[in-house]
C-alpha cells in the first residue's frame, strides 16, 4: 500500500500546495486524484516520485518510509510514474522505446528481452509495429509505448498524470481500457491524477477530491454519483 500522511510540498519553502494532504492507495486498487487545476494534483505525484522534496509529512510504500527517496531508487522499490506529457522519443523505434525503460538492468539482456516479449504480448500492435518510429503511432498506441516502457521494470505501483489528455475520445477510451487491464489482469496498484472526472470514476475503486492542497472528500466511486454535490458544494 501506498499512504500518504500530513504532507506538506511546495515549489518555494515558505509556500505550501499541499498542506497536510492524507491518502491512501490501496495494492491492486485504482485510485483517483480529481479536483480543479492548482489545487496540488500532479504536485502529489512529482513528490511521491522524489521530484520534489516534502517539507514535511510521511509518504510510506508497504510501511517503509520513502520520503525524500531519490527517484531512480524509488523506481527499484517498484513505483514507477507516467507524465502528463507525451514522452515517447519519436526518432527511436519502439523497440528502442521500449529498451529505454530497462536503463536500470540494461546489462542484463535476457531480462531485457523478456521484458520487452512481456510487452508485445500485452500490447500485440507494439510487436507488429516494433520497428516504426515511435513517433509516426496514434496516440493511443503513443500511450501504450509509455505504459510498456514503465512496465519494464516491474512495478507494483504506477503513478498516472492525466493519461488523456490530447487525445480523442476513442483512444482515450482505449486508454482506459489499460489501465483497468493492467488492475484486473495485473494486479497493480495504480494512484490516477484526471481531470476527465466522469471517466475516472467509471473505473476508479476509491476516490480523493483535493481543494486548496487538502482533501474535500474522500469515499469509494459509487458514493460519487452526485458530481455537482462532490465537486462544487
Amino acid at each position: 500500500m501506498l499512504e500518504i500522511k500530513d504532507l506538506y510540498v511546495g515549489y518555494y519553502e515558505d509556500l505550501h500546495i499541499l498542506r497536510g494532504l492524507d491518502l491512501k492507495a490501496e495494492n491492486g486498487k485504482l485510485t483517483a486524484i480529481l479536483g480543479a487545476n492548482g489545487v496540488g494534483k500532479s504536485t502529489l505525484l512529482k513528490a511521491i516520485y522524489g521530484f520534489l522534496k516534502p517539507h514535511s509529512g510521511q509518504i510510506l510504500l508497504n510501511g517503509r518510509d520513502v520520503t525524500g527517496t531519490p527517484t531512480h531508487k524509488l523506481i527499484d522499490l517498484g513505483i514507477s510514474y507516467i507524465p502528463q506529457q507525451p514522452g515517447v522519443f519519436k526518432h527511436m523505434s519502439v523497440r528502442e522505446n521500449l529498451m529505454m525503460g530497462a536503463w536500470t538492468f540494461q546489462n542484463d539482456k535476457k531480462r531485457m528481452e523478456s521484458k520487452i516479449e512481456e510487452n508485445y504480448e500485452r500490447f500485440p500492435i507494439l510487436r507488429e509495429k516494433q520497428h516504426d518510429h515511435a513517433g509516426n503511432l496514434s496516440g493511443g498506441q503513443q500511450r501504450m509505448v509509455e505504459i510498456g516502457r514503465t512496465l519494464m521494470t516491474d512495478p507494483e505501483v504506477i503513478l498516472v498524470d492525466e493519461p488523456t489528455a490530447g487525445l480523442a475520445k476513442l483512444l482515450s477510451e482505449e486508454v482506459y481500457r489499460m489501465l483497468v487491464d493492467l488492475r484486473d489482469q495485473e494486479g497493480l496498484t495504480i494512484l490516477l491524477v484526471d481531470q476527465e472526472i466522469r471517466e475516472a470514476l467509471k473505473i476508479a475503486d476509491y476516490v480523493y477530491v483535493l481543494e486548496l492542497g487538502r482533501n474535500k472528500f474522500e469515499g469509494p466511486a459509487a458514493d460519487f454519483d452526485d458530481l455537482e454535490k462532490a465537486f462544487w458544494a
